[in-house]
């Protein structure tokens, strides 16, 4: 990019609010650059819980509407990119003490009916005492009920949105933020500044504001506006043990403190346990979970489970900030609303500025193309919405059959280990022989960082997926990091990996 480029779209924040909306724009022909303060998916887009899902909770605040619009989303996502994406079912004990077994099962009715279902099954009782899901759980428990929603790779879908808005002619600069931003002329001047201490002056025609935890913050600092809506920040935090179950469907349990807790098949050999719902008023940037945290999830677990954790049996833990749509009333955190709201202010003969006040995953598609909708009708355009039926980079998997490929993709490859096809396909899809290329053994794929990590998969997240450090790789595009698991082992490979950035480093192409 040069100096004083302009553009139709400056998109603040590369999280999945907004690489969805420069990636929705890109695709109806607008000129957008995205600019990250820090990595893509580096805060709360990379800490949820990793559920394309409905939100079975939110009926009992009857959000119905929202639930309703998070169902429709499912499949359209599922479709979109099955490598990154999947079906899971969800096992929910019946505890007799918390809600009662009739509200259990006409929550799953709606569930089930709230939107139309093609790839998922829909929602059964079982007995505990003959279904697989029964063993691992203490004595007590007898019944339960069994319902479908999704599992996403969340960071993953940042940079898959990110990467496809880059390829129809988007520029993504990371660890880049903006200054300051004025109107001035029917648009806006902005100026940017780089990690390195670079300035970039640019002018947009319209600003989308997804800052995310900084939404706010950005308003009434480099924006220098005020806002209608605000957000709320409540932490939630996640733990990561050894696999406490051999099968592969996921747990929902029930709180005494009306609090549900996910315990969900992570990374093979894991198992994730969360959420926290806790007011947060410090830095977002600075967010880590506690020991009371920790030791609430603990103990969550251990209401059901015959294997009892303790803090000892943690293997890694994350937290992130979710910016929640501010609502009176709302005293308890959980209970905020997971809808969002969009801001435009657009004054006659000025540059718009749209403002995205909180979302959550599943419905970031909707939200990115509601808020181009605005964005295009400020902006006198009328380019229509695309993203519904549109894959994203490594998606366009037949049937939407990912089993299928990966066989296939093995085959291929037969000279690779078996795990590691595997992962290839399951993070890249049909993206995956970027990697590979003209390979035919594994010494071809370079250096060796460490098993299942070589030089080429390296290349690949640096100069298409704009990874730059070490934990980049490791904990953001892939979760390579927790398999690290022997004494120092993390250290040592993070330290060689960042060592090869260093000494290989070049700037991608925006």
């Amino acid at each position: 990019m040069t100096q004083g480029a302009r553009y139709d779209l400056l998109v603040v924040g590369g999280g999945i609010n907004g690489a969805g909306i420069a990636r929705d724009a890109a695709g109806r022909g607008l000129s957008v650059l995205l600019c990250e303060q820090d990595d893509l998916a580096a805060h709360t887009s990379s800490a949820s819980t990793k559920l394309i899902h409905g939100g079975l909770r939110y009926l009992e605040y009857r959000e119905f509407g929202l639930v309703r619009k998070a169902l429709q989303e499912r499949e359209t996502l599922l479709r979109a990119a099955p490598h990154i994406m999947w079906p899971l079912r969800f096992v929910m004990p019946h505890m007799p003490n918390l809600r009662p077994a009739w509200l259990i099962r006409a929550g799953l009715f709606l569930y089930d009916h709230l939107a139309r279902r093609e790839l998922l099954p829909g929602s059964r009782g079982i007995d505990m005492r003959r279904h697989p899901a029964g063993a691992p759980l203490i004595d007590s428990i007898r019944r339960g009920f069994v319902y479908s929603d999704g599992w996403v790779d969340d960071a993953r879908l940042v940079v898959l949105n990110a990467l496809d808005a880059s390829e129809r002619g988007a520029a993504i600069l990371t660890r880049t933020k903006l200054v300051n931003a004025v109107r001035a002329g029917g648009e806006w001047h902005a100026r940017l500044e780089s990690a390195d201490g670079r300035v970039i002056d640019l002018r947009a025609g319209a600003i989308a504001n997804a800052a995310g935890p900084w939404v706010s913050e950005l308003l009434q600092g480099a924006l220098g506006r005020g806002a209608t809506h605000s957000v709320r920040l409540v932490k939630g935090s996640h733990i990561v043990t050894r696999r406490l179950f051999e099968h592969d469907h996921a747990y929902i349990f029930q709180n005494p403190d009306k609090r549900i807790i996910f315990a969900i098949p992570y990374e093979h050999d894991y198992t994730l346990i969360g959420t926290t719902d806790i007011e947060y008023r410090d830095d977002p940037a600075k967010v880590a979970i506690n020991d009371d945290e920790t030791q609430y999830l603990c103990d969550s677990i251990n209401r059901y489970f015959r294997q009892k954790i303790t803090p000892r049996d943690v293997c890694w833990t994350y937290s992130g900030v979710r910016p929640l749509l501010e609502e009176e009333g709302a005293d308890n955190p959980s209970a905020v609303t997971r809808d969002y709201r969009l801001e435009l202010d657009a004054p006659a003969g000025e540059a718009p500025l749209l403002s995205v006040f909180g979302g959550k995953i599943t419905t970031f598609r909707k939200l990115a193309e509601e808020a181009v909708d605005e964005l295009a009708r400020a902006l006198d355009l009328s380019a229509p919405g695309w993203t519904a039926g549109a894959s994203l980079p490594g998606g366009d998997i037949a049937n939407a059959n990912f089993e299928r490929f990966a066989a296939q993709f093995q085959q291929q490859h037969a000279w690779l280990p078996p795990e590691l096809a595997r992962r290839y396909a399951r993070s890249y899809g049909t993206r995956a022989t970027q990697i590979t290329g003209d390979a035919h053994s594994v010494a071809d794929l370079g250096q060796a960082f460490a098993p299942g990590i070589y030089e080429a998969e390296l290349r690949y997240l640096r100069d298409t997926e704009w990874a730059c450090t070490a934990y980049d790789v490791l904990w953001r595009r892939s979760k390579l990091g927790l398999h690290l698991a022997e004494p120092g082992m993390r250290e040592a490979v993070s330290r060689d990996i960042d060592a090869w950035f260093e000494h290989e480093s070049v700037t991608p192409d925006a």
